[in-house]
């Protein structure tokens, strides 16, 4: 797999991913895409999905149970069987009548609706199926703490060291204003990070996405209520899978 990839593949009808060696951790593929795209040769099909045409959700890259206490099973059934998969629904209705647009990968689909006021659902829905995929894969079990190798010196190239890497990503996440994301991305051969509103996707702006986390209210409130500083404190210090972001580096 080309590691210039930002490390995700979903097809219509299977989620496929390769084991991170000496990690439980997933490498996906170079993107969703829809049925009449081929998947990534040679991993493991890990992974169905749950439908059939002409996008599909992804079954979680771990058990729903699997980021307890940290982050509750009750979390998952709200955040993944009902908000994302009414994203993949939703954007399956709005293409199911436009043949040019159902035939995109979903990557392609959202480069090429970006910033075009007549397809904003379209964008809006896709987008969110991306961001939440690629949520679910920034964590993982036992996740979190300081990362190693090749990410943590591009960490501590581009920031000065872990500890500023980790105020500035704590302090997108606070301060971005009502729901939307925080981003750790690569742009230019360096690292940055930051945040986008509702569903925007830095990806569509073509920079490289290593991992992200989810500040919409449903992501969080179950557990942490109103204390979204407290679940960006554990997504960091429990949760985030830094495999995942160093293989998605170029």
């Amino acid at each position: 797999m080309n590691r210039s990839d930002f490390a995700l593949s979903i097809d219509r009808r299977q989620f496929v991913a390769g084991s991170l060696a000496g990690a439980g951790a997933l490498a996906l593929g170079s993107q969703l895409t829809s049925s009449n795209a081929s998947a990534a040769t040679g991993a493991p099909h890990i992974m169905t999905s749950t439908q059939t045409a002409p996008f599909s959700l992804p079954t979680l890259p771990y058990a729903d149970t699997a980021l307890e206490p940290v982050m509750s099973a009750k979390t998952f059934s709200f955040h993944y069987a009902k908000h994302h998969k009414a994203y993949v629904d939703n954007l399956n209705g709005l293409v199911k009548d436009n043949a040019e647009l159902s035939a995109l990968s979903l990557e392609a689909l959202i480069k090429k609706v970006a910033g075009d006021s007549s397809k904003a659902g379209v964008f809006n829905n896709a987008a969110q199926v991306w961001n939440h995929t690629f949520f679910w894969n920034s964590m993982k079990p036992g996740g979190g703490g300081k990362p190693s190798g090749r990410i943590a010196d591009k960490i501590n190239a581009s920031f000065g060291d872990f500890d500023k890497f980790k105020t500035a990503f704590s302090d997108a996440a606070k301060t971005q204003f009502g729901s939307g994301w925080a981003w750790l991305v690569e742009d230019g051969g360096k690292l940055a990070v930051v945040k986008t509103p509702n569903a925007e996707t830095p990806m569509a702006q073509g920079k490289k996405c290593l991992i992200t986390l989810d500040v919409w209210e449903h992501a969080y409130y179950l557990d942490f209520q109103n204390r979204r500083p407290d679940y960006i404190a554990a997504f960091l210090d429990k949760l985030v899978n830094w495999e995942f972001a160093e293989k998605n580096l170029g």
